[in-house]
């Protein structure tokens, strides 16, 4: 579980819900109070920090298998986190927020786990469903 202080039963599964586009939701929404602390899920290396203009402020950590762990929707990063540093359940990655195209919503993570690059697809990393991975801190 990326965000303090909540259970995998407190979860709502979003997975797949319609959105705007005629796409589908690519991960979980975690609701959360804003400034609560997201941590990685899984040991691994900080991939990439950014901010754009759906996911906000984000940062995706590169686990095992090559899967790759996305936290968008953040409130604030992490000051402290470098892209190719180690993490570990234990690491900050930043805080729950609303940036990107979560400014109207209630703050939220957006969580969202990638497989297999296929380069060719509309969103070149294969995106699994999140939720069934998720385990009580």
């Amino acid at each position: 579980m990326p965000v303090d202080g909540l259970r995998v039963r407190d979860v709502e599964d979003t997975w797949g819900a319609p959105r705007e586009g005629a796409r589908d939701h690519a991960g979980q929404d975690i609701f959360a109070p804003p400034g609560t602390f997201v941590r990685s899920a899984t040991p691994g290396v900080v991939w990439r920090i950014g901010n754009s203009t759906n996911g906000g402020n984000w940062v995706y950590v590169l686990g095992a298998g090559g899967r790759r762990y996305y936290y968008a929707h953040l409130g604030r990063v992490n000051r402290a986190l470098r892209e190719g540093q180690s993490v570990s359940t234990r690491t900050i990655l930043g805080t729950v927020g609303n940036s990107g195209n979560a400014s109207v919503t209630p703050a939220h993570l957006h969580f969202s786990v990638f497989t297999a690059y296929e380069p060719d697809a509309s969103c070149r990393f294969l995106a699994i469903n999140p939720l069934p991975l998720l385990r009580d801190r």
